[in-house]
């Protein structure tokens, strides 16, 4: 038959007083933990991150070591909010640098070269129907001696366009010889367009087909030779604000972005040389408003234009300025108006422009071995040779380009870090420190003293906590309380 063992624990009158200790220690932390803590001026100073001011906000008297430390503390503050001040007003100029920078690349696109006789009609395709329409530009009389016939005041309106389309030197002319990197080139390859000089050529202007070169130096760019065809320029009756006085040719290199502006913006090239052109790219890139006045790409497309250039602001202002005043336009202005010019302006700088730095230098054409040579090539006399004969040879000086770029010379990222570190120079402080104020300021009003009623924890908080009884007898028996049960 099973046999049930019942064993009995009694406690040591030792154990019940250590029970008793452990009970009220753990209320009277309960009773500690919830008694909000002090949040005076003198506990947060002492709390907070902010150097100085632990020793200036203590308790007691005001004495002369917390004066002190407060007049380090103002001065240091004084000094902290002059420097700051100083940089944000350095922000609020936005400043910039200018960085200079050079890159090679293996191939390089060439650039558009315009070329434009100095001499605008040639006088033996003007007619006396052209040289009345033309009065005001060349200033000729008619070339029948007897003058203008009554039936000549009955010409038709005339077409500028065809006048200067025939009337101008045609290349096919004056080409003598072309060759780019090596290669052969023709009439095929320039494009016709209309500058102040009339009836011009571009060489490689279409960017969609733009030629490029692989090597820099003499020989591995554009080699022309020109006749300018003196025979043919107008003689001179009497002045006018167009009479040219002037041989040669008037060359302008640019980006195939922008159009020709050759009369302010190119460079003479006389017959009797050859001239040399050592070209370099230059690419600029400005800043836009508030740090520059430049032009963004993003802005609406320029009337007449693909892109937005100086040059092709500078024709529509002169379209715009001939068309208020004599309502028509000249033969070179774009055909694309438009009617507010105040709009375009004064001119704005693009944020991203190609520009070409230019050296020139020349020597004498031909050589006393050469006149024999050419004259017979392409029979011409020596003496008109030397009068009209010209060598262009335009060519990279080496395969690389220049960036000159402006930069913001003071960020967002510089100021912090500048106020950061005169804020931890000279006060100690840091955002965090900013936030401990903040939260000082905005806890303080509402911090009100709770307390809590006497055995309150006993009944909300802590249900379970059980608050010992106290015992009629001191010494109770050992046994006057159910102890439990164990199955040994």
């Amino acid at each position: 038959m099973p046999i049930e063992f019942v064993c009995k624990i009694k406690f040591a009158e030792e154990d019940e007083k250590q029970k008793s200790k452990q009970d009220g220690d753990k209320e009277s932390l309960i009773e500690e933990s919830c008694t909000p803590p002090a949040k005076d001026l003198a506990g947060f100073a002492n709390s907070c991150s902010l150097h100085g001011i632990n020793h200036i906000f203590v308790s007691g008297r005001l004495g002369i070591r917390q004066t002190l430390w407060a007049l380090a503390f103002l001065t240091s503050l004084a000094l902290f909010l002059y420097q700051a001040a100083k940089c944000a007003i350095s922000y609020l100029e936005h400043p910039h640098v200018t960085a200079l920078n050079e890159e090679a690349t293996p191939e390089m696109v060439f650039p558009a070269v315009t070329i434009c006789n100095i001499n605008r009609f040639r006088f033996s395709a003007l007619t006396d129907a052209d040289i009345y329409h033309l009065a005001n530009l060349t200033g000729l009389p008619p070339k029948n001696r007897d003058g203008h016939k009554p039936t000549d005041l009955m010409y038709p309106a005339p077409d500028m366009q065809d006048i200067f389309n025939r009337t101008g030197h045609q290349l096919e002319e004056m080409l003598m010889s072309c060759n780019f990197s090596g290669q052969n080139c023709s009439v095929e390859d320039f494009s016709v367009v209309y500058t102040r000089y009339g009836k011009c050529y571009t060489f490689n202007g279409n960017k969609t087909t733009s030629k490029k070169t692989k090597q820099g130096g003499m020989g591995n760019g554009l080699e022309i030779m020109l006749d300018i065809q003196q025979d043919e320029y107008l003689p001179i009756w009497r002045e006018t604000n167009e009479t040219s006085l002037e041989a040669g040719i008037r060359v302008q290199i640019h980006s195939q972005d922008e159009p020709p502006y050759i009369h302010q913006l190119g460079f003479g090239v006389s017959p009797g040389f050859q001239t040399f052109v050592s070209c370099q790219e230059q690419r600029l890139t400005y800043l836009p408003q508030p740090w520059g006045n430049c032009r963004s790409t993003s802005r609406e497309k320029f009337p007449g234009y693909d892109t937005y250039s100086i040059s092709a602001c500078r024709l529509l202002c002169e379209t715009n300025e001939v068309m208020r005043v004599c309502n028509c336009r000249m033969v070179h202005m774009p055909a694309q108006l438009q009617k507010n010019s105040g709009d375009i302006c004064p001119c704005e700088t693009p944020c991203n422009l190609t520009r070409y730095g230019k050296e020139l230098s020349m020597v004498k054409i031909p050589s006393k071995g050469s006149a024999r040579y050419l004259s017979r090539k392409y029979d011409k006399s020596e003496d008109y040779i030397r009068d009209n004969f010209l060598v262009l040879d335009i060519f990279f000086e080496a395969l690389n380009y220049e960036t000159i770029e402006q930069k913001k010379a003071y960020d967002v990222a510089g100021l912090l870090g500048d106020i950061g570190g005169q804020m931890g120079l000279f006060i100690g402080a840091s955002i965090l420190t900013v936030l401990e104020i903040l939260d000082y300021i905005y806890e303080e009003p509402n911090d009100t003293t709770r307390s809590h009623p006497e055995g309150a924890y006993a009944n909300t908080i802590l249900p379970n906590h059980h608050v010992p009884h106290p015992h009629p007898h001191p010494h109770p028996h050992p046994l006057s309380h159910p102890l439990p049960d164990f199955a040994c």
